[in-house]
This record gives structure tokens, sequence and C-alpha cells, in this order.
């Protein structure tokens, strides 16, 4: 049996355990594509033709290039829970063979509009610590040329330069790593194998001078004088004075799962923060590590709640708290005893109940897309986001560039308040309800002024911020001046009673502005010396 058909073969088992799991995990759809073209009728030399330049190269990847080399494809697209989920899959596999002959490419097919400037791209493959060549496919041509019909795709191509099958959706790592290897032994058996690894020029990331490293989520503890920066490309959290002197330091800065005191502990990519009634605990969301983790303000100690490093593939879930995988936590927030997580890994709301150290499924079947009405019927789409007024959660449902509203009560209800419920429905429109556009918007506050409550949200592709009413649905874009350079895909927002801080991540820094807009200013944060 030759190895394409091996290879095959085992996609299509892979596929069949996947869908008789769900569509939970399945790959994000691109409507319209032209229809697939075999591989086997794919001319030579022109694998990677079209593209529009390339990230982590000092010169294009060719064809000649890469002879004797066995090549692992990857087609995804940055906002993408999914391509993000396959990216410690690539690292896995890239520092297993890092001695032999084997090639990541990426290419890069962007959804939103955001995703297909190059600067863009350049800022998520360093944020995402990515070392391997990518090249930009914002027109399709690659992706098309492999057939390709939905994010994230991985194909392989031989030593001999054939390509031999793709595969979609996520959690193929054990597939990938066998086939690699017997590609390997069949290119080492019939002289087609090269001698020695290629070596690419990794980009260097000059964009942060400062102490912040694309903070992700913010979180102001206006009682207590208080901010609490999610650093998360540093893997830990600042907590800060209001004028932004550091003066807590929460993990080592290395990414892992560790527990203890806090200049010990590990985080690996936090992100959303919420605290106990009394303050003295603060909860975060370890996304990375799929994992809640708990840190001890009073006697400076971190201990995991939930999660083990290891993402789950739960959809179902009612039980104890610490007998679970998560999937890529992203934000939470706390209703009395009960902290609800945005797990944006499988489309859904979980809620971890802290009296009785139990995780259940809060809303959503774990299907991507966006379905109302009551919570175990209900689908979202990679909810990033979340704020509360006690009784509803707000959420920033990102993929379908949508404001959320679910109720706390498990009898209750999902709604959608303003944003076009569409996967591919996007852009840039004050309005009302479905009428208003976002783009992909990560974070959601809610705030009370003089005519009610409203719903700030980072529009973080748009770069700006929106206010939405969260009883009329109408959306405003709040007008914001005096930051010169503007902000770069801001993802967390909170708030005190007059001004709003946002998380301006690619920026690498914490923005203030009232919260009717206008002037902003810079948070100074300065580490002890």
């Amino acid at each position: 049996m030759t190895m394409t058909s091996i290879f095959i073969q085992s996609i299509a088992l892979m596929s069949g355990v996947l869908l008789a799991m769900s569509n939970a995990y399945a790959a994000d759809e691109k409507p319209g594509a032209v229809p697939p073209v075999a591989p086997d009728n794919m001319r030579p030399g022109d694998f990677f033709s079209g593209g529009k330049g390339w990230i982590n190269t000092e010169v294009p990847v060719s064809d000649e290039m890469l002879k004797g080399h066995v090549v692992l494809v990857d087609f995804w697209t940055y906002c993408c829970i999914n391509c993000i989920h396959v990216i410690p899959d690539l690292k896995f596999l890239e520092e297993k063979y890092k001695d032999q002959p084997f090639v990541v490419v990426g290419v890069h097919s962007g959804k939103f509009d955001q995703e297909k400037d190059p600067a863009n791209i350049r800022a998520a493959v360093l944020r995402y610590t990515i070392e391997h060549p990518v090249v930009v496919d914002s027109d399709f041509n690659i992706w098309r040329r492999f057939g390709t019909n939905s994010w994230p795709t991985v194909a392989l191509i031989d030593s001999a330069g054939k390509p031999i099958g793709k595969v979609s959706g996520e959690g193929h790592r054990q597939l990938l790593d066998d086939t690699i290897a017997k590609l390997l032994e069949e290119g080492r058996a019939n002289g087609t194998l090269a001698a020695k690894p290629l070596k690419f020029k990794k980009e260097l990331d000059a964009s942060a001078q400062g102490p912040l490293l694309y903070p992700g989520k913010v979180l102001v503890d206006a009682e207590r004088q208080r901010i609490f920066i999610a650093d998360t490309g540093h893997h830990r959290i600042l907590e800060t004075t209001l004028d932004g002197k550091v003066t807590r330091i929460i993990g080592s800065g290395h990414p892992a799962i560790e527990n203890g005191e806090i200049a010990k502990a590990s985080f690996n990519e936090p992100q959303g923060m919420t605290l106990s009634a009394d303050g003295k605990l603060l909860y975060v969301a370890d996304r990375l590590n799929h994992a809640l983790r708990e840190v001890d303000l009073t006697a400076n100690t971190v201990r995991t709640i939930s999660g083990n490093g290891e993402q789950g593939r739960h959809r179902r879930y009612n039980g104890p708290a610490d007998k679970v995988q998560l999937n890529s936590p992203w934000d939470i927030e706390r209703i009395g005893n009960s902290i609800h997580i945005a797990m944006a890994g499988s489309h859904q709301m979980w809620r971890y109940d802290i009296d009785t150290n139990t995780m259940a499924v809060h809303a959503g079947t774990g299907a991507e897309s966006c379905i109302n009405g009551p919570l175990a019927e209900s689908t979202f789409s990679q909810p990033s986001g979340i704020a509360t007024d006690g009784t509803t959660l707000f959420i920033a449902d990102s993929e379908d560039s949508t404001i959320r509203g679910v109720a706390a009560d498990p009898a209750g209800l999902v709604t959608s308040i303003a944003g076009s419920e569409d996967l591919f429905g996007f852009g840039l429109k004050d309005g009302t309800g479905k009428e208003a556009l976002f783009q992909h918007p990560l974070c959601v506050e809610r705030i009370v002024t003089a005519q009610g409550p409203l719903l700030m949200v980072t529009d973080t592709y748009n770069q700006v911020v929106r206010s939405v009413d969260p009883v009329t649905g109408v959306v405003a874009t709040l007008p914001i001046t005096g930051l010169t350079p503007g902000m770069y895909e801001p993802s967390g927002i909170s708030a005190d009673k007059t001004h709003l801080y946002i998380a301006d991540t690619n920026r690498h820094r914490i923005v203030i502005v009232p919260h009717t807009g206008g002037e902003a200013r810079v948070l100074k944060v300065t580490l002890p010396e």
C-alpha cells in the first residue's frame, strides 16, 4: 500500500471519528470556494506562486528549495480558534523533526478584511511565536490550487515533491506525526531525501519596547484602587495602582502550568480575569493551558481549579471541576458564587460553581453558528468576552461578529443584541440590531451612564470601541482622540465609574478614555526596579 493511500485512508477514519463526535471541532468553511483541485493535477513548480509576500524567510520559498524535504502545508487564518489550536501541534512536530529534512510552510488565507494585510499577519505570527515561513495568500490563489475549502487544513508533500493528501479541522497531531515519520523513512529508502534540513530566518519583534507584550485583557478594581493586566505575551498577570505602578507580578513568565508561590507559578497566554466578592481571590482564564486558575491575593499563591494543560474535547460535561479539561477559555465573569466562562475553543458558555467545585456546560451545543433560543439548543461562534448586569451575560461572539445576551438562569434564553449573526457578515457600520456591523469583537464591558446602561465593545479588527444599548440594540462608534498611533486590534476592556481601560493588544499598552469618548491617554506601566 502506498503512503498516499495510507494517509488518505487514515484521514477517512479520523474524519469519521470526528463526525461521530459532532461538528464542534470542524473547520470553518469558506463559502464560494472554487471546487477542489486534485493534488495529482497540480503543475510542478507552482505550489506557492501567487502569494503576496513572505514572513519568517528572507526569500520566497520555492519548490526547488523544498526538494528532498517532507513538507507540511498549513492553511490558516489568525482569527480562527481551530487554526490557533493547530499551532502547538506544528511546534511539536517542528521540534521533534528539527534535525531532519522536514519543513512547515504556513499559508495564511485571511477570512476577515483585517487579516489580508501582510503587516497584520506578521503581527499575528509574532504574537503566536510562529517560526516557520508563512506566505500571504489573501487572494486565495494557493488555497484554490490545493483544493482547500475550510480552515484549518493541513496538506503533506513527500520528499519527491508529490502532494499525498490533506486533512481539515484540528486534533490530528498523531496522524500527522505517524505519516511524517513514514514519509521520512520512505524518502531515505528511495534516495529522495535531502542530506540536511533547511534553515530560515525568523522575524524579530521590535514592536514591544515597554513592560507589556500583547496584553489580552484588563480588569479595573476601582473599589480597591488597582488594575490587573493579563500580560499575555509574557505569560503573567500584573497588578498595578491606578497610575500604573506595578505592585505585584503574578507568574514566572515561563509558559507552563505550575502552582505555588506567585513568583514561581506559571501561566500560558492568560486572558480574562474576575475577582471574588471580597476581592481576595483573582480567577484567571489560562487560555493556552486550557485551565481555570485561582490566585490567592492574601497568601500570594496560585492553584489550578480545572484543567491540566491539555486541550479538552468535552461538550456536555457536568461534574467535578478538577476532573475535566477545558478548551481555550478566553474570558470569565463572576455572578454570585458562579464563574461563567467564554469557552472559545468549544464555542460554548460554561459555568463553575464555587460552592460545589463543579463545572458544567451553561449554553451552546458546540456547533459553530449563531442560533438563539433555549440555552441547551443555542450555538455560538468563538465567544471571547463577557460582561454582566447580574442576570444576563453579554457576550462578544467574535467569529459571527455579534453581541449576544445569555441568561444566567439555566431556564432562560440566548438572544442577539446587535451584529450580523453571520460568520461572514462583518464590517464597520453603526445602526440598530442586525443592521450594525462589527469585525471580530473580542471583549465587552457594561457601564451605567446618565441615560442608562450601555455595553462597551472592543471592535477588535476595526480598531475602535463601540457602544451598544442592551435594550434597543443601537450601536455607535465611540469618538477617541489624542492617540498617536491609533489602536491596533484592542482585545480587552474594563471600566470604573468614569473611564474605560482598554487593552490595546498589538500596541502593547493600556489606553484610558472617558465613557463618552474624547481625549485618550496611555497608562504608564512601571515595573519595580
